[in-house]
């Protein structure tokens, strides 16, 4: 790598649809240009294209010859002999061939409901298909990037150079860490993010740079409508004139809203599948995919300024033919526009508010309820009215590929023109592919002090930390960055100092806004849940070589890539800091509100060293065994211990866990008070630590294996608190219990009689329990279960597990490891065939096995799903069973207690 200083200032816009790069010389800043990507245009054929399509195809074995994928620089292999196909050929061979493309990486990169660094793409393909996490698909397409940018400037290698990488407004932290994360794979260790909005105004500035003054008169607030493959953003410019030209200053952004081109593809092709297909059947998610991809092409021919009346939409058959093979349809114009103009930009007032339906989940993304982009948008300005004075938006800027039709930029103009009375200004973008990758360049040569004017504002968010003493039934956060600081700035929470434990990992809950605030450092607020949203947390862990408690203070800062860096600072020595870092694996619960401890707990946590204590070795039995009494004697009844107090309860039983093995009754106690004080595993401030310290004593083992109780509360304890257990984890347990699950395993030696003295019915739900299997194991345990049901078909324990292992929402696992639709579809037919009426455990499993998620790779035929549902009303199972096979829903307290086998703390509350 050259380590003379960077020449060229490059802008990289890696967007859901396409890739675009564009560059500038530092030393003639006059000229931004677009560096055309080489690229894969059929087989063995290589082209330069000005897009990069932001797809990547996973060929079959021998799909494609040596030749046919050849670059001119080194290709990744995926598996031996498979390498992907990236860009213009990934989408054409995506088009005609199922389950190999993935597609919308961007999109997953956001989507915190899923562990964006497990290989899940392309999502709902078979197994054969070799998978990527989307931070390595993205990673992807920023390598292929630089590949083919050090193919043409060797001497000025492309990580040497100044990178800036652009986003949507409304990624999150998560999202921009695992953003840089992909560019660090990528061999681009030094990248600056640049929010997709903001770079669509800096190209306006360059190419308008020089008569500002003139284009911009009249013009005191400009709206940023970027409307993208994937996300809509929205950002609001005050402009202030005077100077030598008007100086520009972002306001407001709008939340994430997952929703984009992509979404008018979607739609498009429901409207064509029943006319495809015929109303009797749906296509697979696969299918499904295939023909977006066919309508976003005719979508883009059809809405061009001059576009055909009609266009043939064709769905290719599958080996013997989709319903006799390849079908065919027109969609016209009148009708594209139909759906684009009435679904996605109506027109609504400006008190409009977006529709809260059910959420919408296609090919496993959740995408925005409510289609409408106009509706958002007038909910974002009545948001953001008075960051704006009161005042309505005088001009307009509108980025993204949807706008290259005349008809929807009109459309968009005339409705926010509506909310003023007035027509507002349209700044012109006469590249609405490309602005944003030149946009960013502009903002490179900004920052050198070049061309352009900085557009000013600061952070977009401010962020509180959760705090309180839960004395209050509402949370509270204490503001730690304010909205507007500068990039750099760092700012103290003088106010308040905090106690920390070392030795021990420590976590902090942080929520951030968009909304106007005139809150500083230290500052209270009310976290509601209309107006914050909530980052993953942030961890610190404090190595000493002593254990004792740290005074701090909080010092925070908006990082260069717009992310929050949070540090404890030892208070008395202010050189001495400890890095907060988010922790971004998905959890699936959280406390409904900050609890207030018991106040006879430390009276509870005293009874509980009684038994378990260093001084406690000579303790009567009788005392033992009624510590379970005692402490509902002192805090009330079980189910009513909240979260704090188990906890709190759970922090005196690890520290006496050393003791457990004093008696039977000793282990047998503590087996049962750990697991309930720590189920389901996560929710909580620093589960992770504790859920790590009890894995510590599984490779123990129970000490009194005589014991028939003590085994049953062994296995009770790994399932209160599999939730919390990482995969590696559940993979060991699984190993060590297969064998007494597995029918054919279990017939020999004495395995049997050796399972029903260790509590076989306890593994079996422990085994239903661990979501995060494979789904090849779970479709192995699966397999036991129904050898199993041959025998025994009415065990509600059997019919439990069965429903548990194929559930088609997960309590807390990842949605890409669930059984395969088709095997889960082989079991529902099988409980259908029982009496429900009778055995409403039989109901309840083809509930789970049923219900509806909106992900269509996950749901079941709707015409079997109709048949549940049917038998469901005859039966009369409870309603809630119905609606959850009918209805995208949540589920009610009674249904979670039956999925997890007990009732959840209080105050937690899953995240479904």
């Amino acid at each position: 790598m050259s380590s003379a200083a960077p020449r060229y200032v490059v802008g990289i816009d890696l967007g859901t649809t396409h890739t675009v790069v564009a560059y500038a010389d530092g030393g003639d800043p006059s000229r931004i240009e677009l560096f055309p990507l080489e690229q894969l245009v059929a087989p063995g054929q290589i082209a330069e294209r000005p897009l990069l399509p932001s797809v990547r195809y996973h060929p079959a074995a021998g799909e494609l010859a040596e030749a046919d994928n050849a670059l001119p620089w080194p290709v990744e292999e995926m598996a031996p002999g498979c390498r992907p196909v990236i860009g213009e050929l990934a989408r054409q061979l995506g088009s005609r061939s199922r389950g190999r493309l993935v597609a919308s990486a961007k999109s997953w990169l956001c989507h915190s409901g899923v562990d964006r660094t497990a290989d899940i793409l392309p999502w709902g393909a078979p197994d054969e298909v070799p998978k990527v996490s989307p931070v390595e698909a993205s990673a992807s397409f920023l390598r292929h990037v630089r590949c083919a940018w050090n193919r043409h400037f060797p001497e000025h290698p492309l990580e040497a150079q100044e990178l800036v990488v652009t986003i949507p407004a409304s990624f999150d932290d998560a999202a921009r860490a695992l953003t840089v994360e992909a560019a660090r794979r990528a061999g681009l260790p030094n990248v600056r993010l640049l929010e997709e909005p903001q770079a669509a105004c800096y190209d306006f500035l360059w190419t308008h740079r020089g008569r500002l003054t003139e284009t911009l008169e009249g013009v005191s607030l400009l709206l940023v409508c970027d409307v993208g493959g994937g996300t809509t953003d929205f950002t609001l410019i005050r402009v202030v004139a005077g100077g030598p030209e008007p100086r520009l200053e972002r306001i407001a952004v709008g939340n994430h809203l997952m929703l984009g081109g992509d979404n008018i593809d979607l739609t498009l092709a429901h409207r064509l599948e029943p006319r495809l297909t015929g109303a009797e059947r749906s296509l697979s998610a696969t299918d499904l995919i295939l023909l977006a991809e066919q309508c976003r092409r005719a979508k883009e021919t059809l809405l061009a300024a001059q576009g055909p009346e009609s266009v043939t939409v064709t769905l290719l058959g599958k080996g013997g033919g989709l319903i006799g093979g390849a079908r065919s349809v027109e969609l016209g114009r009148n009708e594209a526009l139909e759906v684009v103009l009435d679904g996605f930009f109506p027109r609504v007032g400006a008190d409009a508010v977006p529709e809260r339906r059910s959420g919408v989940v296609e090919f496993g993304l959740p995408y925005a309820s409510d289609p409408a982009i106009t509706r958002h948008a007038a909910a974002f300005l009545a948001r953001h009215r008075n960051d704006a004075g009161g005042a309505a938006p005088d001009a307009l800027l509108l980025n993204g590929g949807a706008f290259h039709s005349p008809v929807i930029a009109g459309r968009m103009a005339e409705v926010v023109g509506s909310w003023s009375g007035r027509a507002p200004a349209m700044l012109r973008n006469p590249r609405p592919d490309q602005a944003v990758a030149f946009g960013a360049v502009a903002f490179g040569l900004a920052r050198r002090g070049l061309a352009v004017q900085k557009i000013g504002g600061g952070s977009a968010r401010a962020y509180y930390l959760l705090v309180g003493d839960g004395k209050d039934e509402v949370r509270r956060g204490v503001c730690i960055l304010p909205r507007g600081a500068a990039e750099g700035q760092e700012w103290n929470v003088e106010q308040r100092n905090f106690l920390l434990s070392v030795g021990r990992p420590v976590r902090f809950h942080v929520y951030f806004s968009t909304a106007d605030s005139a809150h500083g450092p230290g500052d209270l607020a009310v976290l509601d849940e209309a107006g914050f949203g909530e980052l993953p947390p942030l961890a610190v862990a404090f190595e000493a070589e002593e254990k004792g408690d740290v005074e701090v203070r909080l010092a925070a800062r908006l990082t260069e890539i717009g992310t929050l860096k949070l540090q404890c600072v030892s208070v008395a020595d202010p050189k001495e800091r400890w890095d907060l870092e988010l922790q971004l694996r998905s959890g699936g619960a959280k406390p409904a509100v900050p609890a207030s401890l018991h106040p006879r707990a430390a009276e509870a946590v005293g009874h509980i060293g009684l038994i378990f204590g260093k001084k406690a070795k000579q303790l009567d039995p009788k005392a033992v065994k009624a510590l379970r009494s005692d402490l509902e004697r002192i805090l009330g009844k079980r189910e009513d211990w909240d979260t704090a107090l188990c906890r709190e309860l759970y922090a005196a039983l690890l520290e006496g866990a050393p003791h457990r093995r004093r008696s039977p009754d000793h282990e047998r106690l503590w087996l049962s008070l750990a697991g309930y004080c720590l189920r389901p595993g996560f929710g909580a401030p620093l589960d992770d630590w504790r859920v790590g310290q009890a894995w510590n004593l599984y490779s123990q083992g129970l000490q009194f294996v005589n014991e028939a109780q003590n085994w049953s509360e062994w296995w009770i304890l790994w399932r209160r608190i599999a939730g919390g257990l990482e995969a590696a984890a559940q993979q060991h347990i699984f190993a060590d219990i297969a064998g007494f699950i597995d029918p054919v395993r279990a017939r020999r030696g004495n395995a049997e009689a050796l399972a029903r003295k260790r509590g076989f019915e306890d593994m079996l739900r422990l085994a239903a329990s661990m979501e995060r299997l494979s789904s090849g194991d779970k479709a192995l345990l699966g397999g036991w279960l129904i050898q199993r049901l041959d025998k025994a078909p009415d065990s509600a324990e059997l019919w439990w597990a069965l429903g548990r292992v194929g559930a088609r929402a997960p309590f807390h696992g990842s949605a890409h490891n669930l059984v395969d639709r088709e095997v889960a579809e082989g079991w529902v037919e099988m409980a259908l065939r029982r009496d429900w009426k009778k055995q409403s455990f039989v109901a309840f499993a083809a509930t789970l096995l049923a219900r509806l998620t909106g992900d269509r790779e996950r749901d079941l035929d709707t015409a079997l799903r109709n048949r549940v549902a049917e038998k469901l009303a005859a039966s009369r199972s409870p309603e809630s069973w119905l609606e959850l096979v009918t209805e995208v829903r949540v589920l009610d307290a009674a249904d979670e207690k039956r999925i997890f086998g007990e009732g959840l703390p209080p105050g937690l509350r899953l995240v479904d």
